[in-house]
């Protein structure tokens, strides 16, 4: 048969253009417009349709590769319908077994015509008696598929059976997808027929050549072109010329070739082809979906279903355009229709509940600070798995030394209250215990060691929780630490703290001191990776080895980021925090 080399047609001004996706491989056999190239230039994606049908020989590019107009892309064999018009009538003859004639105006003796028709009728009848016994054998074979050549030495993976015994394919369709460490590619029938067998399944591994399918075939695919014409009773009537014989042999190759299937063998309606909004017929008859090895890889990345996207390509084919945009629409249902810091995360939203069939209510909006207060809590506690440790410190001469300073605070025309301590205790902590002066990376791949401590401080204001940051706690004394405190908490009250002023904080202070409480479990405010917990101090009996003493007791609460903490990561740091606290010579230190 002819071959031909297929060219990249016009691309509407565009120099060169990327392959990003191959849509056959050698052996495919392809029809007319079918996809074989998908190209990208810098504005759209363009499939490169077969100008001819036939079988790919080899194909000239790759991947990746960079063509322009006129690059030759695949070799292909040319099918009989798209060859004959192209040859000398010599070789459409030979193509087709049919009689070589001399010209019509060659003048023949009555002796010639007598005797070349006597021939002619002796080999009429000698045809008829070969072609009998053979057209006995219009039964169904049994032919084996097998894997053509995947371009790689190694097995590939089956990743998807897109038919089951008894379904009917046509040449050219899948009948099974494969996936190689760079790609996926479906595999297509050389031949069409039933399903008799499947001889592998998803997840087998299998070689060029490996038998997958057993199909039962038509034999009347072998029969010949002018079987009826046998049937005949010989004329003594001029022979036909050759361009009638020709025009004949046309007609009775065409249905041959679109269709092998006699008339009387049923199509399954699963395998019928479906008809689209434009009229194409789906040509990916016993295939789940019609997508290619690009598009699929897309799918399985983002993880959606093939067989949820409709496709805008031609026939119906799922272009990467398609996955985007179905994702981008999902992503955007998702948003709209979930609570606050719900989106994505695969729970359930809380449905509302209509509260005014109980009494009387009010609907009241929230302010932004609580809104985004609430989306950082939630985001954190879904993403951070969290640990929380308890232990209580002694400030017993904290409390006493604290007291002492109060006519000297209102001197210098501030307050000093436990926070200041706080504050230095933890600097301390952080500086000696280094693990939690970090922060993890989005990938989980490394973390970030500070080299400064900024400790936030958690404010409760009519407006909601916010959380100022005091910067280089632990070079400043505890005067200068009051001095911030009480600033920053003014700010934070009246409405005046800047965003500058709450960012950058390595580690946080949540007290609770002043309403009361024995303990409680804070969320680490990421991308910190702990949060100290502090509620209200009391008198305790504590047992100094020889009797039962009072003692002031601080309870306090330390979570923390396991994939950055560990257990005994916080033990050392709580353990150290406790003493800095217990003794309050520590903290000039």
């Amino acid at each position: 048969m002819a071959t031909e080399i297929i060219h990249v047609p016009d691309l509407g001004g565009a120099e060169s253009v990327e392959v990003i996706e191959l849509s056959v491989s050698p052996g495919d056999v392809v029809e007319l417009e079918q996809s074989l190239i998908v190209l990208e230039s810098d504005k759209a994606t363009m499939d490169v349709p077969s100008p001819k049908a036939g079988t790919v020989k080899a194909l000239l590019v790759k991947e990746g590769d960079t063509v322009g107009e006129g690059s030759a892309i695949l070799e292909i064999e040319l099918s009989d319908v798209d060859a004959v018009p192209g040859v000398e009538q010599e070789e459409v003859l030979e193509e087709m077994s049919l009689p070589k004639q001399e010209s019509d105006t060659q003048e023949l003796s009555p002796e010639t015509v007598q005797l070349e028709s006597t021939s002619s009728s002796e080999e009429g009848v000698a045809s008829e008696e070969k072609a009998t016994p053979k057209a006995a054998t219009n039964a169904p074979i049994e032919r084996v598929v097998t894997v053509p050549d995947t371009g790689s030495e190694e097995a590939v993976e089956i990743i998807e059976l897109p038919v089951s015994p008894g379904d009917v394919l046509s040449e050219g369709d899948s009948i099974l997808v494969v996936e190689t460490d760079k790609a996926t590619m479906e595999i297509p029938v050389a031949f069409g027929g039933e399903v008799l067998k499947i001889l592998v399944k998803v997840g087998d591994k299998v070689n060029s050549g490996d038998e997958v399918a057993v199909l039962s075939v038509e034999s009347a695919n072998n029969l010949p072109l002018n079987q009826e014409s046998l049937n005949e009773e010989p004329s003594n009537e001029q022979p036909p010329s050759v361009q009638q014989e020709v025009e004949a042999s046309e007609q009775e190759v065409a249905p041959v070739v679109k269709d092998s299937r006699p008339e009387s063998a049923p199509i399954p309606s699963e395998v019928m082809p479906q008809v689209v909004d434009d009229g194409v017929p789906d040509i990916s008859l016993g295939a789940e979906v019609y997508a290619g090895p690009a598009s699929r890889a897309l799918a399985r990345e983002l993880g959606v279903d093939l067989h949820n996207v409709k496709g805008s390509g031609p026939r119906g084919r799922i272009l990467k355009e398609d996955l985007n945009n179905y994702v981008k629409t999902a992503v955007a249902k998702a948003e709209s229709g979930a609570g606050v810091g719900s989106a994505g995360t695969g729970i359930p939203v809380v449905p509302d509940v209509d509260f005014s069939k109980f009494g009387e209510i009010e609907t009241i909006p929230l302010q932004k600070i609580q809104k985004l207060t609430a989306a950082n809590m939630h985001r954190s506690w879904l993403n951070v798995p969290h640990v929380t440790q308890f232990d209580e410190a002694d400030i017993t001469d904290l409390e006493d030394f604290r007291k002492s300073l109060k006519a000297e605070a209102e001197k210098k025309g501030t307050r000093l209250t436990p926070l200041p301590f706080l504050l230095k205790a933890c600097a301390h902590a952080l500086v000696a215990n280094p693990e939690f002066n970090r922060a993890t990376t989005s990938d989980g791949e490394t973390f970030i060691q500070k080299k400064y401590v900024h400790i936030g401080i958690a404010v409760d204001t009519p407006r909601g929780l916010v959380v100022p940051v005091i910067r280089d706690v632990e070079t400043k004394g505890l005067w200068q630490l009051a001095a911030e405190v009480n600033d920053m908490a003014a700010k934070a009250r009246d409405g005046k703290l800047s965003s500058a002023e709450m960012q950058g904080g390595c580690f946080t202070i949540s007290s609770l001191g002043a309403i009361g409480g024995n303990g409680f479990t804070p969320i680490v405010n990421t991308p910190e990776v702990g949060i100290l917990g502090v509620s209200k101090s009391q008198i305790k009996p504590v047992w100094d080895g020889s009797e039962f003493i009072p003692r002031m007791m601080l309870p306090l609460s330390v979570s923390y980021d396991h994939r950055v903490v560990n257990g005994a990561d916080c033990g050392r740091f709580f353990t150290y925090l406790v003493q800095e606290l217990g003794d309050t010579r520590r903290l000039a230190l």
